[in-house]
């Protein structure tokens, strides 16, 4: 259990840093309210593992997060949602009951990493919400001399995809492990660059979620505060952003077998809750290609719509985990982020958004055929 309370230590934490009055906050408008997470977690573990109801009706309430359409909101107001007190009391009996509960390992890696991966997307909502509504450090940007962005060979090779079945806990849309042969491509470096990006927005390209414009300057949203546009850390945009700025260089956004081709011998840099914001794109050494920072500092889109692999089979205890995002709108990411949990760092996992969706921390590189 001791990776479980280590996974809810991280939850519990993030909780912490609101004021009160924002747990009933909807910093993301397709999102729920903050007060839906903390009842989630522990409605999902519950759901899981438990063997009988604990409490019909949060057990249902608290089951499923959304995904919506965009400009389909959710119109739920505060008042109907429960106390903090009575969630409180929810999760804390979750715990209690849990505690001397035998729980299948497999069952356990899927309670551990959905928490884990909610600890990151709480990131992205509390990020959202006025800063008078969360307490934390003050961001810091130190001011540097221009990153150097080319591009680099990598040669044509196989490129693993996937996970082998029996070698460890995976989710569903990881397995089979497969060979794609890549043609030889050129790919960037680093990560695109605020500076780099900063140029498609001069020429007419709309400006990036956590970017403000006033009074001719450009200014970063970090977590907890406002600072000058740092740029040499990497611009976070929206899949079709990405795509778009690709294009304007006359170049795509990699797949997925060229994101396994690029990154092999990366070692993450920016991982596992270690900041809150990035750090520059040539922090740490790059790979034996030439290529850095591919674990970590951001998300990495790919071209590649998120879709099962050969031998795909959905886990029956929890068959929409992947299955519902079969549906062409969701584009697969690679890498991870400052907000990533290590054991979600592996080469087989894979996270997907949809192509507009905002507020992940994403960013991205270039690639041409060589």
């Amino acid at each position: 259990m001791n990776e479980l309370e280590s996974a809810r230590a991280r939850t519990d934490a993030l909780f912490n840093l609101l004021e009160p009055q924002a747990l009933y906050a909807r910093p993301v408008p397709e999102r729920h309210r903050l007060i839906f997470y903390l009842g989630h977690v522990e409605a999902f573990d519950w759901n899981l593992i438990g063997q009988t109801p604990l409490h019909p009706t949060f057990d249902k309430l608290f089951a499923f997060g959304i995904d919506p359409e965009p400009g389909k909101a959710p119109a739920d107001q505060p008042r109907d949602w429960p106390s903090e007190t009575e969630v409180r009391d929810y999760v804390a009996r979750v715990r209690e009951n849990l505690g001397t509960a035998s729980i299948d390992p497999q069952l356990m890696n899927v309670a551990i990493e959905h928490r884990l991966m909610h600890a990151e997307t709480l990131a992205y909502l509390i990020h959202n919400l006025p800063y008078d509504s969360k307490r934390g450090p003050s961001p810091v940007s130190q001011s540097r001399a221009p990153v150097e962005n080319g591009l680099v060979d990598v040669p044509a090779g196989v490129a693993w995809l996937g996970r082998e079945r029996g070698n460890g806990f995976g989710w569903d849309n990881e397995f089979d492990r497969h060979a794609v042969d890549v043609p030889g491509f050129r790919i960037s470096r680093f990560k695109i660059t605020n500076r780099e990006y900063l140029e498609f927005v001069r020429a007419g390209a709309p400006t990036p979620h956590f970017w403000i414009s006033r009074d001719g300057r450009w200014f970063l949203r970090a977590m907890f505060g406002e600072i000058p546009l740092p740029l040499d850390w990497p611009v976070y945009v929206t899949h079709a952003e990405a795509s778009a700025y690709a294009s304007w260089r006359g170049a795509s956004l990699p797949t997925e077998a060229h994101f396994h081709r690029a990154a092999e011998g990366s070692v993450p840099v920016n991982t596992d809750f270690e900041r809150w914001d990035p750090v520059p794109v040539d922090t740490g050494g790059a790979n034996v290609h030439g290529v850095a920072q591919m674990l970590g500092n951001g998300w990495e889109w790919t071209s590649t719509v998120f879709g099962p692999f050969q031998g795909f089979e959905p886990f029956p205890f929890y068959p929409g985990y992947s299955k519902d995002f079969f549906d062409g709108k969701h584009f697969v990411m690679k890498g991870g982020s400052p907000r990533t949990a290590r054991c979600m760092l592996r080469s087989s996992f894979r996270n997907w958004f949809r192509a507009d969706y905002p507020h992940v921390y994403a960013g991205f590189r270039i690639v041409e055929a060589q």
